[in-house]
Formats: structure tokens, C-alpha cells, sequence
């Protein structure tokens, strides 16, 4: 099957766009250092008895999700993500949208969790609530965000990810890319089987 040539504006976007990408992942010894600390925060909880769970909202949701299961799965390390609808709908029933993560993490966390909080803007209100009562229960917290530089959630955890791009997708996609390095460092290695 024979290729077709790339229209040339669509060319000159995805070049555009790639480069953003590449422009938002570029590493240097911060980010390194970064994920390097990750991987201690994680390994300590489950060292003591705990788990990494993970939350976010929409497409940082179904990262949280895929975070946890791999790092459960494929890094032994203890995982959960709080993206049940039961629990979201009754929390958010009884306490409000903006709080349910909150009680989630009352009613579910322990001592020795970690929290990790996904918010492309920063700004998502549940998002913060949840991080303010991890903190209130003196849980480790890593925090991913994007977008503006002074985002609130940019300064809230023990280790904080922030990417420098506007797009939702590249924001994402740093995000799960950098957390899966974290994954594959517990593991040692960047190719495995699936099981």
C-alpha cells in the first residue's frame, strides 16, 4: 500500500505540534530528579503498609486510572484510583462536586498512602480540597499540573510536575509519560511483557 502525500498544512500543524510536545517533555536534570522522587515517595508507602492513590478529573482521570493499574500491576506497588461512579456520585450527592474528593480521601486514605493529584489547569477545586485534607492527614503528596505557572497546585506537594504548554493534550500526555518513567524506574527496565 502506497502512501499518500501529506497535505502540506496538515504537515506544517503536526510539525507545530510535535514540537510542542517535545518542547513540554524536554528533560534536564529538574525533571530527573523529580521523578527519581516519585519513585522514593511510592516505594516508602508501600514500605509502610500503603498505597499510591491517584485522582484527577476527565482525561486526568483515565491517567490516574491507567497509572494505578500499571503500578499495582507491572511495579508491585500497592495502587487505587478513586474513579468508582457508585463513590463519586454518592460522595458528590452528600458533600457537593467540589468536595467529594475531599471526604474521598477522609474516608479511604490511611497513614503510609500517598496521594498523587492530576489537574491540567491546576485549578480544579476537588482537586485542591483532596490535596488540603492529604495534607491535613500528613500524607506524602505529588502533584501534576500545566498551564499557567501559577497555578495553585503547582506549590502544594512534596514533589510537584508542572508543564509549560496551554494544550490540554500535550499537558496530559507529559503527565503520563513522566509517571510511567517513574512506573518503569521501580521496575528497572523501560520494556517488559505485558504480563
Amino acid at each position: 500500500m502506497s502512501v499518500e502525500p501529506v497535505d502540506p498544512e496538515h504537515k506544517a500543524f503536526l510539525v507545530d505540534y510535535m514540537g510542542r510536545l517535545h518542547r513540554a517533555t524536554a528533560v534536564d536534570d529538574g525533571v530527573f530528579a523529580k521523578i527519581a522522587a516519585t519513585r522514593v515517595i511510592w516505594l516508602r508507602a508501600r514500605e509502610q503498609g500503603g498505597r499510591v492513590i491517584f485522582i484527577g478529573n476527565g482525561g486526568s482521570a483515565g491517567i490516574a486510572s491507567h497509572l494505578a493499574i500499571d503500578l499495582a500491576k507491572n511495579a508491585s506497588v500497592p495502587a487505587h484510583c478513586f474513579s468508582d461512579a457508585s463513590m463519586m456520585s454518592c460522595l458528590a450527592n452528600d458533600y457537593g462536586f467540589e468536595d467529594w474528593l475531599a471526604h474521598a480521601v477522609r474516608l479511604s486514605a490511611r497513614a503510609g498512602d500517598c496521594l498523587v493529584a492530576i489537574s491540567s489547569s491546576g485549578r480544579s477545586k476537588n482537586i485542591l480540597n483532596a490535596v488540603a485534607q492529604a495534607r491535613a492527614m500528613k500524607l506524602d503528596v505529588v502533584t501534576l499540573s500545566g498551564m499557567n505557572a501559577d497555578n495553585p497546585l503547582r506549590g502544594l506537594g512534596d514533589v510537584n510536575f508542572w508543564v509549560d504548554s496551554r494544550s490540554y493534550n500535550i499537558v496530559e500526555t507529559a503527565h503520563q509519560f513522566w509517571m510511567m518513567a517513574a512506573i518503569d524506574l521501580i521496575i528497572g527496565r523501560a520494556e517488559y511483557p505485558a504480563s
